[in-house]
């Protein structure tokens, strides 16, 4: 009685289930070996660009003229033969070397600019006059303007691929800056960090994700301001990368290797996209859990 006027909870009498062991066939099974290819991405992708070159193949076959279309098959046979007498290779270099010291000067500059921009108010409204201003202007329209300032060397291409990568990236690296929680940044001071240091050890890995992506149409867009600037620079001095390649074929009506020209560059566009920039993402951004 008096335990029911306290309002105590009854006593209930403990008891334990006593643990089976696992059946033999539950054991998790690793999937087939087909289905863990055709997850990977790289399958589905290969039948994909199966299809597409068959369709090109009986789309030539129709056409019936090689001179405006050649087929798979023939353009295949072009780039293995231009691949193996080296002067494909020998273009391709030039072009990636060039590519290269344009991609890095642009870095550079993005870095410095957005640098200042986060630092300064000053910094600030420079970055935003400047990407308004020249961001929209086509980097092939200063190529005959780069020829008058460094001549008809390399320079001039440098100079253009610095301008298609410079304001892009900038952009894409202020934005990422800018979306960073100020909690960070406070971190930062506290810390006793300098405006270099933040933007160093707190604002560059927190808009990793920005900045990768800015790097990436960079590089989409130097690569295709090269080729375009090549074409154009090529027939000026006689001497050039991919771009060249591609012009001085159309002028001899080797279609074929002018077909080869550009599925080399589509290659590379590919190879600079899943070897290179995937795995730097999948490196930092995805592994600390950034991106998914």
């Amino acid at each position: 009685m008096s335990a029911v006027l306290r309002n105590e909870p009854p006593v209930r009498p403990e008891y334990v289930l006593p643990l089976l062991p696992a059946p033999a066939d539950a054991a998790p099974r690793p999937y087939p070996l087909a289905l863990r290819l055709w997850r990977s991405g790289w399958p589905r992708k290969l039948v994909l660009l199966a299809v597409l070159a068959i369709v090109w193949e009986l789309a030539a076959r129709w056409a019936g003229n090689d001179l405006l279309l050649p087929g798979f098959v023939q353009t295949a046979r072009a780039l293995g033969d231009g691949v193996v007498s080296g002067e494909l290779p020998r273009y391709v270099g030039v072009s990636l070397w060039t590519l290269l010291q344009g991609y890095a000067a642009g870095v550079v500059g993005a870095f410095v600019l957005t640098t200042l921009a986060m630092s300064t108010r000053i910094g600030r409204d420079v970055l935003e006059t400047l990407t308004a201003m020249l961001n929209p202007l086509p980097a092939i329209a200063l190529l005959p303007l780069a020829l008058l300032w460094f001549g008809l060397g390399q320079g001039s291409l440098v100079f253009v691929l610095m301008h298609s990568v410079l304001w892009p990236l900038a952009l894409a690296t202020y934005a990422g800056f800018r979306a960073v929680p100020e909690t960070l940044r406070m971190a930062g001071r506290n810390y006793g960090l300098g405006p270099l240091a933040i933007v160093t050890q707190i604002l560059v890995p927190a808009a990793l994700p920005a900045i990768l992506s800015g790097l990436k149409i960079g590089w989409a867009f130097a690569w295709r301001t090269l080729i375009a600037a090549e074409l154009v620079f090529g027939t000026t001095s006689g001497k050039g990368g991919l771009g060249w390649y591609i012009y001085q074929s159309r002028n001899e009506l080797f279609t074929d290797r002018v077909f080869a020209g550009l599925a080399a560059v589509i290659a590379i566009g590919l190879l600079f996209e899943h070897l290179v920039f995937q795995s730097v993402e999948r490196l930092t951004i995805r592994r600390w859990g950034m991106q998914r």
